[in-house]
């Protein structure tokens, strides 16, 4: 290739095509699947062990409890794993992603889920809010093919008018102050 010459790489790996299995050496199987009545009570557990029962996205109050979403299952059949999400016309939101432990592949198993959800929906795109403290997230949404919609600057003051349990000191010391929007186009 000539020196000076760029190419242009896709938009996120191939190996986190949903189309690709899940399963990598060394990473246990997760396997996912809808969220049943029976499940609503860890459910509630891993919502509410994040200090409330509500969370707040530009401006509008979500329940996740009562929300469609995946739970993520190990190889014992023990719940490791929760994502929720609500669709709106042709837009799928996700609310709540929780992964009881990090690099596992338990969240990209719960993201892919979602996607083919929102795919069969008809939707035309995936999207979600974190904040500006949620570094691990940003990365994570980033190396699966999400990309930075908008940044809504202070706008947590408004969240915690909402939602008052929101700290003001988030991960690694840095203050909860924007919503951070990403998006992936399906």
């Amino acid at each position: 290739m000539p020196s000076g010459v760029l190419t242009r790489r896709p938009p996120y790996p191939p190996y986190l095509s949903l189309t690709l299995p899940l399963h990598a050496p060394n990473i246990p199987v997760v396997t996912t699947r809808p969220v049943e009545p029976d499940d609503r009570r860890a459910v509630a557990e891993i919502i509410l062990g994040w200090g409330s029962d509500i969370v707040v996205t530009r401006g509008r109050i979500h329940h996740p409890i009562d929300l469609p979403g995946f739970v993520a299952l190990d190889d014992d059949n023990k719940l490791v794993g929760l994502v929720t999400y609500t669709i709106s016309g042709r837009e799928c939101e996700i609310v709540t992603l929780d992964a009881h432990v990090k690099w596992q592949g338990i969240g990209t198993a719960l993201l892919k889920a979602v996607c083919r959800e929102a795919i069969a929906a008809s939707c035309t795109r995936v999207w979600l809010i974190t904040t500006n403290d949620n570094i691990d997230a940003i990365r994570f949404y980033q190396r699966r093919g999400f990309v930075l919609k908008a940044v809504y600057a202070n706008a947590i003051a408004e969240s915690r008018k909402l939602k008052p349990q929101i700290p003001l000191i988030g991960e690694h010391g840095i203050p909860i102050r924007d919503e951070i929007e990403f998006e992936r186009v399906l």
